[in-house]
């Protein structure tokens, strides 16, 4: 078909699996109104009959909507043409969005994204395997004990994703010092500190530091620090 239409396979394959003509009109996402809340009601008065904007627009005022009549009229046209109410669509969460909430401890999450995280597992089997690792090797981490760590190493080699196989393997080289990264306090966090701090210096001075320059100012920014740090404290009267 894609050879025939002179069209992406990608766009070809959109188009044949979707079961609704919405599903391929490319709208963005429409934003909340003030009116999303009496939508229902809406909805309920037109299929008892009422279909005049204005006695709308009056009947949702005694409710509390403070929204002009205008967008009463907008909301009902939809419904004129014998189409669904306009509702307010999610944005879905990129991949980065997505890596995030999956990574963020639960009880650090808003509670927007422990509404919608659920949804977006329960429609992706992928992410959910991929959250309940995550979430089974922050359990080590937090209580700093690698016991079972060869179980989940060998359930992330068994989840049939190429990323996840990739992973495994790697850390299975490097086991020994996995588990010592888990069970013990010490990091490299410090010296990737170190590194974040020279590449920044660096950018500050729009790719002009050469090494010579740029050692001597990350020498004299270090010897500001320590100056700055070795003085005492005034506490206030």
């Amino acid at each position: 078909m894609a050879r025939e239409l002179g069209l992406n396979r990608r766009t070809v394959s959109k188009y044949a699996r979707a079961r609704t003509w919405q599903e391929v009109v490319r709208r963005p996402p429409r934003k909340f109104s003030t009116l999303d809340p009496y939508l229902d009601y809406l909805q309920q008065r037109w299929d008892e009959g009422q279909h005049s904007a204005k006695i709308l627009h009056e009947e949702l005022q005694t409710k509390g909507y403070l929204g002009h009549y205008q967008r009463v009229k907008m909301a009902a046209a939809p419904l004129r043409r014998g189409l669904p109410l306009d509702e307010p669509r999610e944005r879905p969460p990129s991949p980065r969005e997505a890596a995030r909430w999956i990574t963020t401890h639960p009880h650090r999450r808003n509670p927007h994204i422990n509404d919608r995280l659920p949804r977006l597992l329960e429609s992706c089997p992928e992410l959910r395997t991929a959250h309940d690792l995550v979430r089974r090797f922050a359990a080590m981490l937090d209580n700093r004990d690698a016991t079972s760590l060869p179980e989940w190493l060998e359930d992330l080699a068994h989840t049939g994703l190429a990323p996840l196989t990739g992973l495994a393997r790697a850390l299975r080289e490097d086991r020994d010092a996995v588990a010592q990264g888990i069970t013990t306090p010490y990091n490299s966090g410090v010296n990737e500190g170190r590194i974040t701090d020279l590449k920044l210096h660096k950018r500050i001075m729009a790719g002009r530091a050469g090494v010579r320059l740029l050692r001597h100012r990350v020498v004299l920014v270090a010897h500001l620090r320590r100056r700055y740090a070795d003085r005492p404290t005034v506490s206030p009267r």
